[in-house]
């Protein structure tokens, strides 16, 4: 299977917008955060029932609509940059003719022969998506590729700077675009910028959330990789079955009832410290994002679209996780939901800005997860359906290099899409033996709880 690239193509705002055009746009410090100092990149893939002469081509529709798009998301065509005063990392400048790299790809095998790219290698899917370095990412915050498969289905892969969104603000803008190209003549939601003064410290910054029990390393790289391994990817289908039988058996030993998030979420962290020999006293951090969008008082304009989320933290000794019983894991996990409130986000933001000169870190062996499960990739619909897949191909999140994806099942391949989700698991290569091993034992409902 082969890729071939055959342009790339500045996309500029249809319209110029009247405020696009030299400015420098202040960013939050929660698109500020260190651990948001990276590139992330995902694809969608759409599958085209139309196959006669005269169907419509899906580079020429994107493109257009991506560029009607731009006129409300023009900051996603400045260029990043290091800002010159300590207030914040980065800032975004705006200038009179810049664009978004998109480039025009083909795939010479159907969608269907890799099960909506289910199937497909990894070195495949790499050539579906940019790949800027890092000082490109900051020139390009926002690159995407459109490659059109032989069946006449596509895939729109995208390189997108976390600085400048989040997975929700992300999907903002491609729900934006996909509606204009549906024949929409405006964006039903007005996208807010306003991030300086909507996520900004407070004056004088205060600290009255728990947030420095857990971001207490300066100074280091939150993805500095300890040692030089290779780090592979890797799908699970997880049953409705076998999700049931696990909180069943958790609501039979400690008499609680557990979200999927939690239970999961505590038998994965597990199974990937147990495989990782993490030595017995160092600390690991089990790190999660959540949506503060209506938790801060007031809550976010519906239509802004910067970084909207905070990474929260359960932490113990690696002998602790593996020694106490998987339902005091999954306890913690629900009870460091409490912290989610708008004295945490401030909080949080104030750390950062007390901390800004050495750097706020939340150290190594962090284990980051997300759910993807319901971020709405079904109404970015660009007139063929929703995604028949979305698959993250990115590995750095929340301060982890091995982060774990919560994902609706694809329309086609891996698992029954009305039975349960699939997992993406980023692990080390020389531990992913060890984590097969442990999940075969979720499917079997060996739990080990004695």
């Amino acid at each position: 299977m082969q890729v071939q690239i055959h342009e790339t193509k500045l996309i500029q705002p249809s319209t110029t917008p009247p405020l696009a055009q030299d400015r420098v746009l202040p960013l939050s410090h929660l698109d500020a955060d260190p651990n948001l100092d990276v590139t992330f990149r995902y694809l969608r893939a759409y599958v085209n029932a139309d196959q006669t002469k005269h169907a419509r081509d899906p580079y020429h529709v994107v493109s257009r609509a991506l560029s009607r798009a731009l006129c409300y998301y023009y900051p996603l065509c400045g260029t990043l940059r290091r800002g010159n005063n300590d207030r914040c990392g980065l800032e975004l400048r705006c200038a009179a003719g810049q664009g978004m790299p998109l480039i025009h790809a083909t795939a010479n095998c159907t969608l269907h022969a890799v099960n909506q790219l289910d199937d497909a290698e990894s070195g495949f899917l790499e050539r579906l998506i940019p790949d800027p370095d890092p000082e490109e990412s900051l020139v390009n915050p926002c690159m995407l590729q459109v490659t059109v498969f032989e069946c006449g289905g596509f895939s729109l892969g995208a390189a997108i700077h976390h600085a400048m969104c989040d997975g929700l603000g992300a999907t903002l803008f491609f729900g934006a675009a996909a509606e204009l190209a549906r024949g929409a003549e405006r964006v039903s939601i007005e996208p807010v910028w306003d991030r300086d003064v909507l996520l900004g410290p407070r004056s004088p910054v205060r600290v009255e959330a728990p947030v420095g029990d857990y971001l207490c390393e300066k100074g280091r790289d939150p993805y500095d990789d300890e040692e030089d391994c290779a780090f592979v990817r890797e799908f699970f289908h997880v049953r409705e079955e076998w999700l049931d039988r696990l909180k069943a058996l958790l609501l039979e030993n400690c008499g609680q009832r557990f979200t999927t998030f939690e239970a999961l979420g505590a038998f994965i962290w597990r199974a990937k410290v147990k495989v990782s020999d993490i030595p017995g006293d160092e600390t690991v951090k089990f790190s999660y994002s959540t949506n503060i969008r209506k938790l801060l008082k007031p809550p976010l304009p519906v239509g802004y679209w910067g970084n909207g989320c905070v990474p929260i933290y359960v932490q113990l000794t690696a002998r602790d996780l593996l020694e106490k019983p998987i339902w005091e894991i999954a306890e913690l996990i629900r009870k460091s939901k409490r912290n989610a409130s708008d004295e945490y986000v401030r909080s949080y933001i104030d750390f950062q800005e007390a901390h800004r000169r050495e750097g706020v870190s939340a150290g190594k062996n962090v284990s980051g997860f997300t759910d993807w499960r319901h971020l709405g990739h079904s109404t970015v619909d660009f007139g063929w359906g929703g995604p028949a897949n979305v698959l993250p191909l990115s590995r750095k999140l929340l301060g982890s290099n091995e982060a774990c994806f919560f994902l609706p099942c694809s329309e086609a391949g891996l698992g029954d899409p009305s039975d349960g989700f699939r997992i993406l698991v980023n692990l080390k290569e020389k531990c992913l033996c060890g984590f097969r091993e442990e999940m075969e034992k979720l499917g079997k409902m060996e739990f080990g709880f004695a």
